[in-house]
């Protein structure tokens, strides 16, 4: 049978306009956050809109493999002598209800990659990759059932059961059920799956289905073919939940998979390459900040480099004495980098310090190397109350009066206040 004659004939065609239109809400209600917010990070946009879509595309397999697969007993074709293998005559059937679940896998991704002008990466690959794969699985099983129940009873039970089965594993705990769902999450900006991530669901649904063919083969004791059938799942199901029972609601990923520039020296600085073009000037108000206020005693630090840590994730990697790893992605396209800067490079000697003591040092920082304007947009972000505003009034009163005193006396009073200790305010 031609792929054209099985869709006509088949209920792939009748399901596809209700399954894209379900896809396109689906896409359109999970949208949350505008493209741009994601740097043209190909992993990140093809994983957004997915989210929402592994149950429907595993559901939308299982349901049609199981409607077609009971059309074929209905029609007596296993009863006919074979002329074709039982394989050619399921693969017939299922390539066009495999190729419309993978329409709801692949539409919505590249819907977003052409919206934000972002191409895809192999990266960025491995998430609709591995939900193909499950997809066929889920048609192999649902064309199983349908060959042993009753198509109209079995189908919509199959649909719905897949649906939530998948779907809900992200609000259960422990967690192992979600990352052998294929119920794949959300990554952040230079977070990629590792391919164990993707390889545990394809080994349990692969498992499951391989098992479920094996019972088809064309050769041997029926005893036998169980047997094998029954080990191959099994041995699939066992070894996903063995490799994933451990994982936390991560699961293992790589970061840093993006593209870096660096420049300059004490301290070298690097950041995304779509921030390039800032950071020859962040880089050099950097190092003159630094060397302010070390000269005025408020710092003895000299790091080495200055990197942006937006780019490790959910799981930010530590600084340390000559590496600090600061978020600086949003900060540098803003123009407040070096006040953070500035800011990390004060040290308090207390870990609670009241409010009114951290901003009259930050605000001298500031003033001193020339991020006044950062500071104030900083306290905007945060939102000025009445109170807030009366204690900002204070705080400018007192570096006021600091900054009118020689620099012998300024560089006493920052190392004072660095090491006062009091209550925190609340």
């Amino acid at each position: 049978m031609k792929f054209s004659t099985a869709f006509r004939s088949g209920s792939a065609r009748w399901a596809s306009p209700i399954v894209l239109l379900m896809t396109a809400l689906y896409y359109m209600a999970g949208e949350k956050a505008p493209l741009s917010s994601y740097y043209n990070y190909a992993p990140t946009i093809v994983a957004e809109p997915l989210m929402t879509l592994y149950a429907l595309a595993y559901a939308v397999a299982a349901a049609l493999a199981c409607w077609e697969s009971g059309g074929l007993k209905n029609a007596r074709v296993w009863a006919l002598a074979p002329a074709r293998s039982r394989y050619r005559i399921a693969a017939n059937v299922l390539i066009p209800v495999v190729l419309l679940s993978w329409l709801v896998l692949i539409l919505p991704p590249a819907i977003s990659l052409v919206r934000s002008g972002t191409f895809p990466t192999l990266d960025s690959l491995r998430l609709p990759a591995a939900a193909m794969l499950i997809s066929v699985a889920h048609a192999v099983l649902g064309f199983a059932v349908g060959c042993r129940l009753p198509r109209v009873i079995a189908t919509p039970i199959l649909a719905v059961t897949v649906w939530i089965t998948v779907a809900f594993t992200r609000a259960v705990q422990p967690y192992w059920p979600r990352h052998v769902s294929g119920q794949f999450g959300t990554y952040g900006f230079g977070e990629v799956p590792d391919l164990i991530t993707v390889a545990v669901p394809v080994m349990l649904a692969g498992g499951i289905a391989l098992g479920l063919m094996a019972l088809w083969l064309p050769r041997g004791w029926v005893a036998l073919r169980v047997a094998l059938a029954c080990t191959v799942g099994v041995s699939g199901a066992l070894g996903a939940y063995r490799v994933a029972a451990d994982w936390s609601a991560a699961p293992p990923l790589s970061t840093g998979n993006v593209a870096m520039v660096c420049t300059g020296s004490a301290p070298r600085m690097c950041v995304p390459d779509f921030n390039a073009r800032y950071l020859p000037k962040v880089q050099r108000d950097t190092a003159k900040a630094l060397t302010v206020l070390r000269d005025a005693g408020a710092t003895r630090a000299r790091p080495g480099m200055i990197t942006d840590g937006y780019v490790d994730g959910r799981f930010q990697r530590p600084s340390t004495d000559e590496v600090w790893r600061m978020i600086l992605t949003r900060p540098v396209q803003r123009g407040d980098a070096v006040y953070q800067v500035v800011v990390k490079s004060l040290k308090f000697q207390c870990k609670q310090v009241d409010v009114r003591t951290a901003r009259a040092a930050w605000l001298w920082a500031a003033v001193r190397t020339g991020q006044e304007g950062a500071y104030r947009m900083r306290r905007e972000q945060e939102g000025v109350d009445p109170v807030a505003r009366q204690v900002e009034k204070q705080v400018r009163a007192d570096v006021e009066r600091v900054l009118a005193q020689p620099k012998t006396a300024q560089t006493r009073w920052i190392d004072q206040t660095l090491r006062t200790c009091k209550a925190s305010a609340r």
